[in-house]
């Protein structure tokens, strides 16, 4: 997609879809169940052909049509089954003006089902586009260790590296070790946070910081404290590094509250919620 509803970059970029980490209150499996699958009838009324969810990981070459439902091309013919869209790789490319992207928005790119060869040819194509901020999140930040030790986890200012942080216990990376100048930018993304967290631990090896509640309906929902987030948004203060809140957090924290701050080196260009100004 060009343009996204996400507030903290300007495009998303989905050459992968689809994981298999299971958590309950994902968005991207609704989207990809809803929008999922495709087919094409016979007058009868009988399938002649047809995707779905088969609890393995797809490779296309060619975007999968789906004449019956009126659209070209299938967004997700596999449902939430991890697939790579090889047809979408050339994006990046064209879009000529700088972007920040969000790579992967309805998938885990470095999730342990991922072959190197998927996370390969991505990398290859933002390293063809370097105008644009490639910003990464991952349920499995050792994914980012072990490609580092390969020497395939590409050293750029341009590059953020993010980890998912939900609730005490979660794993996330930290840019390795030496100087400032040596390390990764990285970033943490609460979103959603379900529980306080101890954010002191590896405080100076994160760039920046995005929270956010949990949306939608579902049963079991955990709405955040504001003393949880106030914690967080403290102690970030206290070490000049950027906070940014998703809209998600303004029944929480109040319109006058909202923190929407990026690092010097990314520039978000699309115009933010007005509620949340």
């Amino acid at each position: 997609m060009k343009n996204t509803k996400i507030e903290w970059c300007d495009s998303t970029w989905n050459p992968v879809t689809g994981c298999f980490h299971g958590c309950e209150y994902c968005y991207a499996r609704g989207i990809a169940k809803r929008f999922g699958g495709a087919s094409r009838t016979d007058y009868e009324g009988d399938c002649d052909w047809c995707t779905e969810a088969a609890g393995k990981i797809h490779d296309l070459h060619d975007p999968v049509e789906d004449p019956d439902r009126g659209k070209s091309k299938a967004p997700y013919p596999f449902e939430f089954d991890p697939t790579f869209h090889r047809y979408r790789l050339k994006q990046p490319k064209v879009w000529h003006e700088p972007r920040v992207i969000f790579v992967c928005s309805m998938a885990d790119l470095f999730g342990e089902w991922v072959p190197d060869e998927w996370i390969d040819e991505v990398f290859k194509v933002c390293e063809e586009a370097p105008q644009h901020t490639y910003l990464f999140i991952t349920k499995n930040p050792s994914r980012y260790c072990q490609l580092d030790d390969a020497g395939k986890l590409p050293h750029k200012a341009n590059w953020w590296f993010g980890s998912t942080w939900t609730k005490p216990g979660d794993c996330v990376f930290e840019g390795g070790v030496g100087t400032i100048k040596e390390r990764f930018n990285t970033f943490l993304s609460i979103e959603p946070l379900f529980a306080e967290l101890d954010i002191t631990h590896g405080l100076g090896a994160f760039n920046w910081v995005i929270i956010g509640a949990e949306t939608g309906n579902r049963k079991g929902k955990v709405t955040p404290k504001k003393e949880w987030i106030d914690k967080i948004c403290s102690t970030y203060t206290a070490t000049h590094n950027p906070v940014f809140m998703k809209d998600s957090l303004i029944p929480i924290m109040g319109k006058e509250n909202m923190r929407r701050e990026f690092p010097e080196t990314i520039r978000v260009k699309i115009p933010m919620n007005e509620a949340a100004r």
